[in-house]
């Protein structure tokens, strides 16, 4: 037997529940629909009479609750409900017994069911009230379910981050060092930004921005990794080509068959000689701040790292820096969204507009405040991670 019977409630703002109905005896099932009219409720019955009827249904339609009998063609007893169960886990279900079965809804709400009800014993009061509570129950498992869900991802997030936003090393330096690191969306994943920033046995400064291909965490734990590999071969003493090479060598050995690649800068600062030296690996140039404004620094390219793996130059820039000034580093997620307009990108263009009409405060501070705009102009057309490294050195900025 296939049916579908809509009931009227009494009040327009009752809800509607969707009830799916199995019950192979037709006797049964008229009694069952009879009762659902005499509830007052508002619902829409579908009847099946077996499991795999039931399975159909439950793949293509919303199910408020599910009034199953425990005794089926094809399923009995409690295998009944935990096979339900796992095909709709987040649907209410009742269970419908015998008067000879004392011990079968017990037995059917440890293996999940919200309730349970003995036939020949149900009155249209006490269905009503089993069915709202039941959904209800279901609702309230569903929300805490997801709330769970929600607070592990969150920790799991901040664990990552942690470790993708890391406490520098600083021994005798005097630069100020204000990082960043945002998801790319509420809830989201942590992608593959990464950052670091250490002194160095020398006496330099040595920082480190970087971006791995893709989202989740997958690509956020090789960032990770590489974060972690770059600061132990900085301490090492690796530089330069030789550090971007053995980066590249881990980053093969830990991305598997998954084709990942990363884009880095590496920079040092040495502010007894006035210059930063840069390696880029596919990644885009610093901005320079001086008193006079910020610009976009001109640096030479090399190749991305895991992209061609093999022997690569990655050429160094050395640029003057002035007594005072800062350099920001930083990963797409602050460039590629819009800018305010519905098909253009802010682009670094863009970004230095917006760094010119910051108001003079606190390092920190602006970098808040250009994140803030950045996220204001995009209005969340375009989701990626972003990670802001700024070194500031000098006499500090003049507030405005």
């Amino acid at each position: 037997m296939t049916s579908i019977v809509t009931g009227g409630g009494t009040s327009p703002h009752e809800p509607m529940y969707r009830i799916l109905l199995i019950e192979d005896d037709l006797g049964d099932a008229l009694l069952v629909e009879e009762l659902l009219h005499d509830t007052g409720l508002r619902f829409e019955l579908t009847t099946r009479t077996s499991l795999a009827e039931a399975r159909a249904e439950l793949a293509g339609t919303p199910i408020d609750c599910i009034l199953l009998d425990l005794h089926l063609p094809d399923v009995s007893g409690t295998d009944a409900v935990t096979t339900v169960r796992a095909m709709a886990p987040h649907t209410a279900v009742i269970v419908l017994t015998g008067l000879a079965e004392a011990q079968a809804g017990p037995d059917a709400m440890a293996a999940g069911a919200q309730d349970y009800l003995v036939k020949g014993k149900v009155e249209a009061d006490l269905l009503h009230r089993t069915v709202r509570y039941a959904v209800y129950r279901s609702k309230t498992e569903r929300a805490n379910s997801e709330a769970q869900a929600a607070r592990l991802r969150a920790e799991e997030n901040a664990r990552l981050e942690r470790s993708l936003l890391p406490q520098p090393i600083l021994d005798t330096s005097a630069v100020r060092v204000t990082s960043r690191y945002l998801p790319g969306a509420t809830l989201a994943l942590l992608g593959g930004d990464f950052l670091d920033v250490v002194e160095g046995d020398d006496g330099l400064l040595h920082a480190v921005v970087g971006d791995v291909s893709g989202h989740g965490p997958d690509a956020a734990a090789l960032g990770v990794c590489l974060r972690i590999a770059w600061r132990s071969l900085v301490l090492g003493g690796h530089r330069g080509d030789d550090l971007l090479h053995l980066m590249e060598r881990i980053l093969l050995a830990e991305r598997g068959d998954q084709h990942m690649f990363a884009t880095c800068t590496l920079l040092i600062l040495d502010q007894n000689a006035g210059t930063a030296t840069l390696h880029l690996a596919g990644h885009h140039e610093p901005l320079l701040t001086t008193p006079g404004g910020t610009r976009e620094l001109e640096a030479a390219h090399g190749i991305a790292l895991g992209i061609f793996p093999g022997p690569h130059r990655w050429p160094a820039t050395v640029v003057p820096l002035p007594a005072t000034g800062a350099l920001t580093l930083y990963t797409d997620g602050l460039t590629e969204g819009h800018s305010g307009t519905e098909n253009e990108r802010l682009g670094v263009e863009g970004l230095l507009d917006l760094i010119a009409a910051l108001p003079a405060e606190d390092p920190a501070v602006q970098v808040d405040l250009l994140i803030k705009e950045t996220h204001e102009l995009n209005a969340g057309r375009h989701s990626d991670d972003l990670a802001v490294l700024r070194l500031d050195w000098g006499a500090p900025p003049a507030r405005s």
